[in-house]
């Protein structure tokens, strides 16, 4: 079970990526958040230690305030533990830009994930998210060519970016049952820097995702992100 202070930086870090706080909100006192959750002060001072660790939160003589830069939660993982909570690939607040969506001929890598023949194709969506003015990850997603008929999967109306798998799910009746994540660091190259708005060159984490169920490949994903944002997994032992 987790400690209290893990439960409480926890609580605030969901609220950040959410929304419920904007950068610059002032968090309340230490003696406030202490009486508000029923714990130690010692507690909250380790919380908002971790929460400062990690870039959420900054600390003055004035007090504590969300750190301008806001975090993104983007592997894979995250964002499906999301979708299945919420039926959305987003965060509340995030925004989704989609640059590409149509029918494209695959990399032989991504064609042979989907066991395709020569020539055929899949659908290709490309998309940038982001909060406010800040650019928080590039994804490409690939799916079936046999979804081609599953609600807003050619949209490309920012509105509807973040519905596809519900849709693929009422469609279809496919719905994500496991998942595969993979990660590693790089450089940004030119696409990449253009659309996360860095310099090229810039290191980055990029990431890869496989998402099915028991029929096969539902969606195979790629996405990347700046170093300045945070990735957080949570597991028993």
């Amino acid at each position: 079970m987790a400690h209290p202070y893990e439960q409480i930086a926890e609580h605030y870090r969901t609220k950040i990526r959410d929304g419920d706080l904007s950068p610059g909100d002032r968090l309340p006192s230490i003696k406030d958040l202490s009486t508000e959750h029923g714990v130690a002060t010692a507690t909250i001072r380790n919380a908002l230690s971790w929460l400062q660790v990690e870039g959420y939160v900054v600390t003055t003589h004035r007090g504590t305030f969300v750190a301008e830069r806001p975090k993104g939660g983007a592997s894979a993982r995250d964002r499906l533990a999301r979708t299945a909570r919420t039926g959305s690939l987003f965060a509340r607040g995030e925004t989704a830009r989609v640059t590409f969506a149509g029918l494209y001929l695959p990399p032989l890598y991504v064609a042979e994930l989907f066991d395709l023949d020569p020539g055929d194709q899949l659908i290709r969506r490309e998309y940038v998210t982001g909060k406010g003015q800040h650019r928080l990850m590039l994804a490409v997603d690939w799916y079936p060519s046999t979804f081609g008929n599953v609600p807003d999967i050619f949209s490309t109306s920012p509105a509807k970016a973040d519905s596809v798998l519900e849709r693929i799910a009422e469609t279809t009746g496919r719905r994500v049952a496991s998942g595969r994540d993979a990660m590693h660091g790089r450089n940004a190259d030119e696409r990449e820097a253009r659309l996360l708005g860095v310099a090229v060159g810039s290191p980055i984490l990029a990431g890869a995702h496989e998402w099915a169920d028991d029929q096969g490949l539902i969606c195979y994903g790629e996405w990347c992100l700046p170093t300045d944002l945070t990735i957080g997994y949570e597991y028993t032992l």
